[in-house]
C-alpha cells in the first residue's frame, strides 16, 4: 500500500482507511451501527464514493491503489449554511456597530447600502465571503440579501453573476429581504416576481402587529402564485409578547401551503411561559417549518439593552448604577426543545464582519463549535452534527448534500482530530477539504483585498 500526502494528492482511486465519521452523516445499507462515531474505510474512485466498509473488516484492498491512513481522523460531508447575509458582509471597518445593539445595526446598514452598495461593492465583498466559505469546506449557502427600491436590482444581478461562476463549487440560493409590510405595495409584488426569475426563496422580517395576519396572507399568495418557497426572520428580540414564529404556522396551515418554509432567529421563544412555548412547538411541528439558529450572531446581539436583562433581573438597581450590563442569556431559540419535539433545527453564520456581528469567518464549522458551547450540544453530542449538514440540505431541498454515502459526491471534511472533544478544541485550521475527491487550496483570501472598498 501506498501512503500519500494529501496536498500531493491527484488519484483519481485511492482509499481513505482509518477513518471516524460521525454516524448520523452516513447514509446507505450494511453500515456500522454506532452511536456517535463510525470506524471506515472509504474508497473514492473518479471522485465519487464507491465503498464504505468497517475498519478491519478484512476486505481487500489492490497493492497498487494508494491509500491514506486517517489515523481514526473525522471525515465530515461538506457544510451547509442556511442562513447568511453575504451582501452585509465584511463592511465594520467602514460602518462599525460601536454601542452593539440591533438598532444601530439597522442604521449602520441603511447608511452604508445607501453610499455605498453599488454593484462592484456588492460583488467583491460576496465574492470575499464565497471564497471564505469554499475554503472552509462549505458546499451549498443560502443568503438573505437586502431587497427594498433599487437595491434589489443590483443585488440579486451580482447574486446570478456569482452563481453562475461559482455553480461548479457551490450551491448558492438567494433570499429576499425587506419587511413584510413590503409586500402589500406594488413595489412588493415586483419583488416577488423577480425573485420568481431568479430562482429565488420569499423573504421578510415579520414584526409583530394588529394587523400581522393580512399582512402574512399576502406574502403567502404571492409565494402561492409563483411557487415559491418562504423564508422568515422571527422574533429576533427577548420580548415574550413576540410570537410571530406562531403567526407563521398558522399562516401556512391557513393557506394550506405545501413548499418549505423556514423560519430564522425565533429568540423570543426561550423567555416565554411553557404554555406559551408549546402552543407553538405543536403549531410549527403540524407546519412543517424548519428553524434556524443563528447563535453567534444572537448571543451578541441580544440582551445588549436592558429590557431582555429586565425580564431576568427585577433589580433594576444595577442597571441604574453602571454604564453597561452582562448580558444575562444567550439570546437563543429554544433549540433542544424544537429538536425534541420533532421540528428539523440547524445553525448558520449569520452576519459576518458587519453591523450586526463584528466577527466570524464563514466558517461552519465554528458556528457548530460554538453552538455546542451556547446551546450544549454535547449532552450528549448524538446527531447534533446534522444541523450543519443534512438538516439544512433538507431544508433548502438539497437531498444528496450534507451526507455521505456510496454513489455520492466526494465532496468531505478531513480532520486530524479523532473525537469530537479534540475537534472542537482547537480551530482545525489544517483541514483537508475535498471536492469531487481531490484536494483544493484551502487558503483564505487575505484581508487586503478590500482595503480600497473599507478604508
Amino acid at each position: 500500500m501506498t501512503h500519500l500526502n494529501f496536498p500531493h494528492l491527484r488519484a483519481d482511486h485511492y482509499w481513505l482507511t482509518n477513518a471516524h465519521v460521525p454516524a448520523p452523516l452516513l447514509i446507505g445499507d450494511d453500515l456500522p451501527e454506532v452511536d456517535e462515531l463510525a470506524h471506515v474505510d472509504l474508497e473514492i474512485t473518479n471522485g465519487t464514493i464507491t465503498q464504505i466498509v468497517a475498519h478491519g473488516s478484512g476486505h481487500l484492498i489492490e497493492d497498487t491503489v494508494p491509500t491514506i491512513d486517517l489515523k481514526r481522523g473525522q471525515v465530515w460531508s461538506g457544510f451547509v449554511d442556511l442562513h447568511t447575509h453575504l451582501d452585509k458582509g465584511h463592511i465594520w471597518q467602514r460602518s462599525p456597530n460601536r454601542s452593539g445593539t440591533f438598532q444601530e445595526a439597522l442604521q449602520r446598514v441603511q447608511c452604508d447600502s445607501e453610499k455605498y452598495w453599488d454593484a462592484e461593492d456588492v460583488y467583491r465583498r460576496m465574492e470575499f465571503a464565497l471564497k471564505c466559505s469554499y475554503a472552509n469546506g462549505t458546499t451549498a449557502i443560502r443568503t438573505h440579501i437586502d431587497s427594498a427600491g433599487k437595491q434589489s436590482e443590483i443585488s440579486f444581478k451580482v447574486f446570478k453573476t456569482l452563481q453562475a461562476e461559482w455553480s461548479d463549487r457551490l450551491t448558492l440560493q438567494a433570499v429576499s429581504l425587506v419587511p413584510i409590510d413590503y409586500f402589500q405595495t406594488p413595489e412588493g409584488e415586483k419583488l416577488a416576481d423577480l425573485v420568481a426569475e431568479v430562482g429565488g426563496i420569499l423573504g421578510g422580517v415579520v414584526f409583530m402587529r394588529d394587523d400581522l395576519d393580512a399582512k402574512l396572507d399576502r406574502v403567502f399568495e404571492l409565494a402561492s402564485e409563483r411557487q415559491l418557497s418562504l423564508d422568515f426572520h422571527t422574533d429576533e428580540s427577548g420580548d415574550p409578547d413576540d410570537i410571530a414564529l406562531r403567526q407563521v404556522a398558522y399562516a401556512v396551515l391557513r393557506h394550506d401551503f405545501t413548499k418549505q418554509v423556514v423560519c430564522g432567529h425565533c429568540c423570543s421563544l426561550a423567555v416565554q411561559s411553557s404554555s406559551e412555548v408549546f402552543k407553538t412547538l405543536k403549531a410549527v411541528k403540524q407546519a412543517n417549518i424548519g428553524v434556524v439558529s443563528l447563535p453567534m450572531c444572537n448571543l451578541y446581539l441580544q440582551d445588549r439593552n436592558q429590557d431582555a436583562s429586565q425580564h431576568f433581573s427585577p433589580d433594576l438597581l444595577l442597571h441604574e448604577q453602571f454604564p453597561s450590563q452582562t448580558p444575562r442569556w444567550r439570546g437563543i431559540t429554544l433549540i433542544h426543545e424544537l429538536k425534541h419535539y420533532g421540528v428539523p433545527v440547524a445553525v448558520a453564520s449569520d452576519n459576518c464582519r458587519d453591523p450586526f456581528y463584528s466577527y466570524g469567518n464563514h466558517d461552519v464549522l465554528e458556528v457548530f463549535n460554538q453552538a455546542t458551547r451556547i446551546a450544549q450540544f454535547d449532552a450528549p453530542f448524538t446527531d447534533w452534527c446534522q444541523t450543519v449538514t443534512t438538516t439544512p440540505a433538507d431544508l433548502m431541498g438539497l437531498p444528496t448534500v450534507g451526507r455521505i454515502g456510496v454513489g455520492l459526491p466526494a465532496n468531505l471534511v478531513l480532520f486530524k482530530a479523532r473525537y469530537f472533544n479534540e475537534l472542537l478544541a482547537r480551530p482545525q485550521s489544517d483541514r483537508v477539504v475535498l471536492r469531487f475527491g481531490q484536494p483544493i487550496n484551502t487558503s483564505l483570501p487575505d484581508y487586503s483585498e478590500l482595503d480600497d472598498l473599507l478604508i
